[in-house]
């Protein structure tokens, strides 16, 4: 019984690099969500006192690659949710894109093993490194979704949300 306990803690259903091509999958569908915007309305446009879709993006860009380098070089650090941008969308696209390719480079440095691992992210965040990494995932999602129904009062339309 206790072989089987342990097997069933190390079985895979996806393989860590399927993960990242679904995981970048989302970051494409997100990036162009952010093309779409008009620039004055990403920086400026809200609904219901939510906030701007340039805002949102920062907090994805505050997290992704910050929080993988937490988790690969295991050095907390304090989550920075804002950088200069000059209110130009072309800068959080760019940084968007560097984001994108540090992913890549981060995710090779983690071991199959460490996925499992208990972490405390950002020294506030309590979880594994996988349910950490769902978290960049899901919390995308959930923003882009805000995106989308902005896109859509702004009478424009967004990206087909199963093209990844």
């Amino acid at each position: 019984m206790e072989n089987n306990v342990k097997n069933q803690t190390e079985a895979q259903v996806i393989s860590p690099a399927q993960l990242l091509e679904h995981y970048q999958g989302h970051r494409g569908l997100t990036r162009r969500v952010i093309e779409a915007f008009p620039e004055k309305e990403f920086f400026n446009y809200n609904i219901g006192g939510m906030r701007t879709f340039a805002e949102m993006t920062m907090e994805l860009l505050g997290i992704a690659v910050p929080g993988l380098k937490e988790i690969v070089t295991r050095e907390t650090t304090e989550l920075q949710e804002h950088f200069e941008h000059g209110n130009q969308k072309a800068k959080i696209l760019e940084r968007w894109d560097q984001d994108t390719e540090e992913i890549n480079k981060l995710w090779g440095q983690i071991e199959l093993e460490r996925f499992q691992d208990h972490i405390k992210l950002f020294g506030q965040y309590e979880g594994t490194v996988q349910s950490s990494i769902f978290y960049f995932m899901d919390n995308e999602i959930h923003h882009r979704g805000q995106g989308y129904v902005y896109l859509r009062a702004l009478g424009v339309e967004p990206p087909f949300f199963y093209e990844r």
